[in-house]
């Protein structure tokens, strides 16, 4: 057995395997679990190459469990039953309206959520089931729809629609705003400056101002953009604001304006999904969130259409 890697299987990759043994055909579990024959496909792969043998023998008319799989079907019948008796639980949504959306913290809560219901509603009621993760993800392997992220460019493997770009810009508490005042680019300087994961951004402005910036000991470094704004809100130093993001703390004068230069962040929003042909409840919510971004329609059907 191949444990080394992964000692600990995810649900997901057991559910799938319950659904196929249950119902004898990968086609019938990807239906009831509202995910694609490949994904069923891949997480049974997965599992067998986990456990070092075959689970199913594979016929023109289904699927049949092994010896192995028998045994293997037997307790994780047994381990859903007691998981489905506990008197507290969480059932994820199912059903062909179901769309699971993936994206990092920051989008989720900044950009996402403001508009989940607007997404949900419409000639098509819509479920999003919104998973939150730092990292990249195999979508197709995760059964995920779709995902919103913030990179430099196309993921292999994904297609890929541009959603948009942001002009990022200083800003700052308006206690620390005052303190900060008008005057020249250098004066910024003077101040920790606060960034997330890279300081890509503060590089691409002062770059723009003609100041060859490097991070130094008393600017700030936080993971996720929310804690860059909490921060900045609190007046711990000055972050750089990166709309739309960034839209409602600054109507709200919870974080303010300092400097008037601008500069476009070396990084853009993409909307993403597996490759092949997407569920329409799929295709729907990509339409959805891509005119939530000002996305022409022509350019969105092109995204939805392409193969890879």
């Amino acid at each position: 057995m191949d444990h080394s890697s992964n000692p600990i299987l995810p649900l997901e990759t057991l559910r799938a395997f319950e659904a196929a043994a249950r119902t004898g055909s990968f086609s019938a579990a990807a239906d009831k679990l509202n995910l694609t024959h490949g994904a069923i496909s891949r997480q049974i792969a997965k599992l067998e190459n986990w456990l070092g043998s075959r689970l199913f023998e594979r016929g023109a008319r289904g699927v049949s469990l092994t010896p192995e799989g028998q045994r293997l079907y037997l307790r994780t019948s047994e381990a859903f039953a007691l998981i489905a008796n506990t008197t507290e639980r969480w059932s994820e949504p199912r059903g062909a309206a179901v769309v699971r959306l993936t994206s990092i913290p920051s989008i989720a809560s900044l950009w996402l959520m403001p508009r989940l219901s607007a997404l949900e509603q419409g000639s098509t009621q819509l479920r999003i089931v919104l998973d939150v993760d730092n990292h990249q993800v195999d979508l197709a392997e995760e059964g995920m729809d779709l995902s919103v992220r913030c990179g430099r460019g196309r993921i292999p493997g994904r297609v890929s629609l541009q959603l948009f770009e942001e002009w990022c810009f200083p800003i700052a508490s308006p206690q620390l705003a005052k303190d900060i005042g008008q005057g020249a680019t250098e004066r910024l300087l003077e101040f920790p400056l606060i960034h997330d994961s890279d300081a890509s951004g503060w590089r691409a402005w002062f770059g723009a101002q003609g100041i060859d910036y490097r991070p130094r000991a008393q600017d700030r470094r936080f993971e996720d953009y929310n804690l860059v704004l909490d921060a900045a809100a609190y007046g711990l130093g000055i972050a750089l604001a990166r709309p739309p993001l960034t839209v409602n703390q600054l109507a709200s004068g919870r974080i303010v304006r300092v400097d008037q230069g601008e500069v476009l962040n070396p990084v853009a929003y993409w909307l993403d999904r597996p490759t092949g042909t997407p569920r329409p409840a799929a295709a729907e919510l990509a339409r959805r969130i891509a005119r939530e971004a000002g996305v022409e329609a022509d350019t969105v059907e092109a995204f939805l259409q392409a193969t890879a």
